[in-house]
Parts: C-alpha cells; structure tokens; sequence
C-alpha cells in the first residue's frame, strides 16, 4: 500500500510540474504572438494610409478629369490601355502592368516603399513630386537616401503613357536612374 502512495504523490508531484511548464511555455509563446499582432498592425496602418492617399488622389484626380472632360473633347490619356507585347518588344522581357521596377533606379525594395506609402501605379508615381520620393527614401533609412528619383516621375509617365521606345531611349542615357 505504501508503494501505491508514493506512486500517487509521484504522479501528482510530476502533473503539477508539468502544468507549470505548459503555462511558462504559453506565456512565452504569447510574447513572440503578441509582437507578431503588433507587426500586422503596424503593417496594416501602413496599407490604411496609403490606401487612404490613393483614395484623397482619385477623388482630386476624379475632379480635375470631369472638368477636362467638359473643356477638352480630346482628353488625352483617359483610356490608355496596357500592351505586354508592345513592352516585351521594346524591352525584351514582360513585365505587368504598373511594375514601378520598369523605372530605371527602382528595385524589388524601393518598389515596396513606394507602394506601403501609396504610390501603386506608374500614374500616381509620375503625377508625385521628387520631393515626396525623396523624404519617402529619406524615412527608410540611409541605404535609401543614396538614390536619386530626378528621372522616376518622367519614365513613370511614360510607362502610364505607353510610350515605351521614348522610355527605353531615355533610360539608355541614365546611369541607375540618374542622368548623366
């Protein structure tokens, strides 16, 4: 009978040491999920305000190409469609419609910085000033600031235009999107 106590104390004894190691464990666990909320979050926030400008750029846009509209029979770019084989003719390589990477100087990174700050399509990157695309570059870091986006509203323009052999002659003057 004695043998069957100390199996039961034993028992019990490793029960609650294994209750307490799953609770330490959760609670850890709970600190990296509760950072990982508070990453979504922010990363929500920054699809929110960018989401937010795009919608403020089209209500402004929307305005000012009604009364284009009005004034101008020949409104010009108000139905551009995109042609993948025209831009794998001139380029040589497909790319979709608004990849900001066919601008020479924007990458897979610069690329995600415009787009977390609203700028989605080659339209709202060529209608934004150097100005904002550099205090955009200047707010993600050193890295970023060498860049220089003189050039990046023009070819974007020219890409939202299609007017691809202008774009790809002016970028064979620049030297990573800079002029030279």
């Amino acid at each position: 009978m004695d043998n069957y106590i100390q199996y039961a104390l034993i028992g019990l004894i490793f029960g609650i040491v294994g209750y307490l190691i799953g609770k330490m464990a959760a609670s850890s666990s709970n600190g990296n999920s509760d950072e990982k909320w508070i990453s979504d979050l922010e990363n929500c926030k920054q699809k929110n305000v960018a989401l937010q400008d795009e919608i403020n750029q089209l209500k402004s846009g929307s305005s000012a190409k009604a009364s284009n509209l009005v004034g101008n029979t020949n409104a010009s770019h108000s139905n551009i469609t995109f042609d993948s084989k025209a831009v794998k003719a001139v380029f040589g390589k497909s790319y979709k419609q608004d990849d900001l990477k066919i601008v020479e100087g924007i990458g897979p990174k610069i690329e995600e910085l415009f787009k977390t700050s609203g700028i989605l399509t080659w339209k709202a990157l060529g209608e934004s000033s150097v100005d904002r695309l550099r205090e955009i570059l200047s707010k993600a870091g050193e890295k970023y600031q060498i860049h220089d986006p003189g050039t990046w509203p023009r070819q974007s323009k020219m890409a939202y235009e299609g007017k691809w052999q202008e774009l790809k002659d002016l970028q064979s003057t620049l030297e990573g999107g800079r002029e030279v």
